[in-house]
């Protein structure tokens, strides 16, 4: 049951503006923190074997709870859900230092999963609450912007803070707290009525348009987070520490704010799908050339082809999704836009399983981009048929 409310316009200052923006950079953060030292993470926790698993659990979590996680927003409204998981983002995440073994870490990251999907939802929720038109169109390229340069900064920082020791890097999953302050102080809440009970508790049908949209996210967050599971070992090999591992990682990550920034200029030339399409194709260059990489240069291309990728894909279906639904619905379909970027992080572990050499997985994932490219690309011309 949805208790949905009647949004209305209203003031966003530029403080509140900045503090929505900066929220986005946890969604990127929940696996990519532990990045750059997740070999030596996995060691100490007591689970090698599941180094893969502590980047995509969380994700695997919002997949779980995201179906929660749009009642709850229904039902206490955007910002309250909001400040419920920053608070509980900081402390499972940053808790997760103090836990060993897999059990105990298999839930804390399901539910720092479920803490991700609220704020994720919620976020863009508020964004399309307070802007419209080119506004929002313009406010989540700069999320999109700001999920990546969020990518450069704790990325960054978390290899760094990898090479003093396995622990510090858990710090990070703090900084929802002085979020979490943030939006007390700038960050008003959202006005409307409640509507009635029939309404109330309509069931919120996913249109067509919209499942292909889901589905361009869950394909695009793939092939992105099988490059960022996998190059970590592949980048080692040639002598990489934990540190430089992370400051590639930011490369890619600023790579994805420069093409989001671009973003709204190549969509209002090629359209929304021709803009999907050429995203696809970045990705499948990408996961090409770390198939062959065989120096330092194949990858940094490869990196710059996977940021662009990034950055013309996922501001972009958000956009899409906020476009293509109605007010009283777009807490709940935003939440299920969560579980299907989510969705496609968790599946890029399972990537791993392949039979074959290390690298037969940047293959596996260079096919599905060009898959996905060819489907859309047919979706566009019949759509302009």
């Amino acid at each position: 049951m949805f208790r949905i409310l009647v949004q209305t316009m209203t003031p966003l200052n530029r403080l509140g503006s900045a503090t929505l923006l900066t929220v986005a950079c946890l969604t990127i953060m929940v696996g990519c923190v532990i990045v750059p030292g997740l070999t030596s993470i996995s060691q100490a926790l007591g689970v090698p074997g599941m180094a893969s698993w502590l980047v995509t659990l969380p994700s695997l979590g919002v997949v779980l709870f995201g179906t929660l996680a749009a009642k709850l927003l229904g039902r206490i409204g955007l910002r309250n859900g909001l400040r419920v998981g920053l608070i509980a983002y900081g402390a499972l995440g940053a808790g997760g230092m103090f836990l060993h073994g897999e059990w105990l870490l298999l839930t804390d990251r399901l539910l720092l999963g479920a803490a991700t999907a609220l704020i994720m939802a919620s976020g863009t929720g508020l964004i399309s609450h307070f802007y419209s038109g080119k506004q929002r169109l313009a406010m989540i390229a700069r999320q999109g912007m700001s999920i990546e340069l969020g990518g450069v900064i704790f990325l960054f920082i978390g290899g760094l803070l990898a090479s003093a020791g396995w622990r510090y890097p858990f710090l990070l999953y703090l900084f929802a707290w002085l979020l979490w302050g943030c939006v007390e102080l700038w960050v008003p809440a959202e006005y409307g009525e409640r509507q009635t009970s029939a309404e109330a508790t309509r069931e919120v049908r996913i249109s067509r348009p919209l499942w292909l949209v889901y589905v361009a996210a869950t394909l695009s967050m793939l092939t992105f987070f099988t490059a960022v599971i996998s190059l970590p070992r592949h980048l080692q090999q040639p002598g990489l520490s934990e540190a430089q591992v992370g400051y590639f990682l930011s490369f890619v990550s600023l790579v994805a704010v420069g093409a989001a920034a671009l973003m709204p200029k190549v969509s209002s030339r090629f359209g929304e799908v021709g803009t999907l399409v050429r995203a696809f194709v970045f990705y499948g260059i990408a996961h090409l050339l770390f198939y062959l990489g065989d120096s330092v240069g194949l990858y940094i291309f490869g990196g710059l082809s996977l940021g662009i990728g990034f950055g013309l894909s996922v501001p972009l279906v958000n956009h899409m999704t906020v476009e293509q639904s109605h007010e009283i619905d777009r807490g709940p379909l935003l939440a299920y836009l969560s579980m299907a970027i989510f969705l496609g992080q968790f599946l890029s572990s399972l990537l791993e399983f392949m039979p074959g050499d290390g690298k037969a997985v940047f293959m596996a994932a260079a096919v599905i981009a060009v898959l996905a490219s060819v489907t859309l690309a047919r979706w566009h011309r019949a759509l302009r048929a």
